[in-house]
């Protein structure tokens, strides 16, 4: 059995009398590790069908399962990080990881200090945990979001976006922080993008859906394995293939000899 299972996957909504439909026909099953990518254009429905697999916002029609069971609400098994941190300001970076870990009544002031530490060391901050989140760069506050996540040991990962509104150099810095820790955590992680090369680089799978309403367009099965580079041939040789998907030509298509 698959850890994540949308079969025929369907979100209406209701607006001043009119219908919209965000996604529909979405079938889908996720195995437990992998790191798949949501992509496609603005529009297409793959933010909301992130939210109907987290359990904020359930599909009208057809079911999306967690391990067989169907979600209907957000689960403590499972976090979301968005792109706009969403730290309290007057918490200090520690305090900040250590928010859901106070939800857990069987863990004492020291466990969570240190399960907090170790995390916030896994993001490297360790240098910061006393800083306040006006003092951190908007890269520095994403990392503190993934430590608090992290934190509470959940068994997927939901990432809505949440390099894009960071600048180029700190979004690849950031994307290979969230590769090497999804390898060293073993987590499920679930990330919306509309970077065809950042979907490329971090995903086992990518998931592409067609303009609206969202349609299952493919699945892609990333060839590469281990580190990725992003100039190399075989890089590029499969970023230019996810390009032909959408029928789009990349800015610096290569040619290759054989």
């Amino acid at each position: 059995m698959s850890l994540i299972e949308a079969e025929k996957a369907e979100k209406i909504f209701h607006q001043n009398g009119k219908e919209f439909t965000a996604f529909t026909d979405i079938s889908l099953k996720i195995e437990k590790g992998e790191f798949i990518c949501l992509l496609g254009p603005s529009g297409c429905g793959k933010s909301t069908l992130l939210n109907a697999m987290a359990g904020f916002d359930p599909v009208t029609s057809g079911s999306i399962k967690i391990d067989g069971k169907e979600v209907k609400e957000p689960s403590v098994k499972y976090v979301t990080i968005f792109q706009n941190y969403g730290l309290l300001p007057w918490r200090t970076v520690q305090k900040n990881v250590e928010l859901g870990l106070e939800q857990n009544q069987k863990l004492s002031k020291q466990e969570r200090q240190e399960i907090a530490e170790k995390y916030i060391e896994l993001v490297g901050l360790s240098n910061f945990r006393k800083h306040h989140p006006k003092q951190l760069s908007g890269g520095m506050q994403q990392r503190v979001s993934i430590a608090r996540a992290l934190a509470v040991d959940p068994e997927i990962v939901f990432m809505d976006e949440p390099f894009g509104a960071l600048d180029a150099i700190t979004r690849m810095k950031l994307q290979d922080d969230i590769l090497k820790i999804s390898r060293t955590e073993k987590k499920t992680i679930i990330f919306v993008t509309h970077d065809i090369e950042e979907a490329v680089y971090l995903a086992d799978r990518i998931v592409i859906l067609t303009p609206n309403p969202g349609k299952l367009k493919c699945v892609y099965e990333v060839p590469l394995k281990g580190y990725r580079e992003r100039t190399s041939g075989d890089f590029l040789q499969v970023r230019d293939k996810i390009f032909e998907l959408f029928n789009m030509k990349p800015e610096n298509k290569i040619e290759y000899v054989i």
